[in-house]
């Protein structure tokens, strides 16, 4: 006779991560929702700093402050959109890439908001167009930094894909 307190059935759940660690292009991650909002970032952030060096009050203080954060997050955000791109977030999976977009994206938010409300608050047409670009930047990074926390809290991979299964075994008796 079995013992009481052993249970007749045992589920196994098996996490399995697979990546691939070969460096490939992949065009659809422009389609993707990421590869969007990336590709907004980058767009928002240079014109902004177009902006912006195109007067000649460029050299006043709240000009060199907007073009230092919209230069950051271009090239940041530019080299995450290449290494997305080519799948090197992948190869390098080990490497707690959610948690450091979320970071960034939402450091830069704030950057944004800063030196967007400085612009806006001044005289010069340009800075004004500079200003729009820049609260428009600070709502994508925004709205990316959330879709960053909820994908951490889910525990998602930044690339690559993680397959669950589950397997449950019944214990029957034999007398």
């Amino acid at each position: 006779m079995g013992d009481v307190n052993f249970p007749a059935q045992h589920t196994t759940t098996t996490t399995v991560t697979r990546v691939q660690t070969t460096l490939r292009y992949d065009s659809s991650y422009f389609r993707s929702k990421d590869g969007i909002f990336k590709i907004a970032e980058v767009g928002l952030s240079l014109l902004g700093f177009i902006c912006i060096q195109c007067t000649e009050f460029s050299s006043l203080s709240m000009g060199k402050f907007y073009s230092t954060v919209s230069m950051f997050g271009v090239w940041t955000t530019g080299i995450l959109l290449i290494l997305y791109l080519f799948h090197i977030i992948e190869k390098l999976y080990k490497i707690p890439w959610i948690h450091f977009q979320l970071f960034f994206n939402g450091i830069l938010a704030l950057c944004f908001l800063i030196c967007s409300s400085m612009v806006a608050n001044s005289t010069i047409s340009a800075f004004h167009a500079a200003a729009f670009f820049g609260f428009s930047a600070t709502i994508i990074y925004a709205l990316d930094s959330y879709f960053k926390f909820r994908a951490m809290r889910a525990g998602a991979l930044a690339q690559g894909e993680r397959q669950i299964t589950k397997e449950t075994t019944t214990a029957t008796q034999k007398y």
